[in-house]
């Protein structure tokens, strides 16, 4: 899938769990830092190609990258699978807990649950794509659905631009529209 539509579909799978559990008070800052890490997330397995933005944006990102997709088998092998989501989750959780200090009114959990539901959104859409995800990794092989490969959608292409991503929208504004009240109440009198 392309970048827009795990954005996408990352923000829609974060709506549906955020409202859909009982609402509690969140800061400001944990808000906004839970929607960066969401969206964080929903590419971070991308990170084993050279050419993800991650890589786009950092000075010889390209150098590293190339590395990285060595050290981690390639495209779609371990950042593809439940080990490197379960890595990615013990990183991240890491990663937070030493930059607390510096945030200390963020809720970390909010985080770190905002990136782990990004993340396991683009291992659900890839799953629908040709090549299918390793979700089982050190198992080698890449599941997909439908089962049938050539019944699979190809990333970049007409069904995805055209059905995939609008779909992903659609289904967010239907969620919303269900549950507009929610997500008012939410953003009126939660944050605080």
């Amino acid at each position: 899938m392309t970048g827009r539509t795990h954005d996408a579909a990352a923000f829609v799978a974060l709506s549906v769990v955020a409202l859909s559990q009982p609402l509690v008070p969140v800061t400001l800052p944990t808000l906004l830092l839970a929607l960066l890490a969401n969206q964080i997330g929903g590419i971070a397995p991308d990170i084993d190609q050279p050419t993800a933005p991650f890589w786009r944006n950092l000075p010889v990102g390209r150098v590293f990258g190339r590395a990285f997709g060595l050290l981690s088998g390639g495209h779609r092998f371990i950042t593809h699978s439940l080990l490197g989501l379960a890595l990615a989750g013990v990183a991240v959780d890491a990663l937070l807990h030493a930059l607390h200090p510096i945030m200390p009114n963020v809720n970390l959990g909010y985080v770190w649950w905002s990136f782990m539901i990004g993340m396991l959104s683009h291992l659900v859409m890839d799953s629908i794509t040709r090549e299918g995800v390793p979700w089982l990794l050190p198992i080698p092989i890449k599941f997909g659905f439908p089962p049938v490969k050539r019944l699979r959608v190809v990333t970049g292409k007409k069904f995805e631009i055209f059905i995939i991503f609008p779909g992903i929208i659609l289904i967010g504004a239907l969620f919303y529209a269900t549950h507009y009240a929610a997500a008012v109440h939410f953003l009126h009198h939660s944050v605080v």
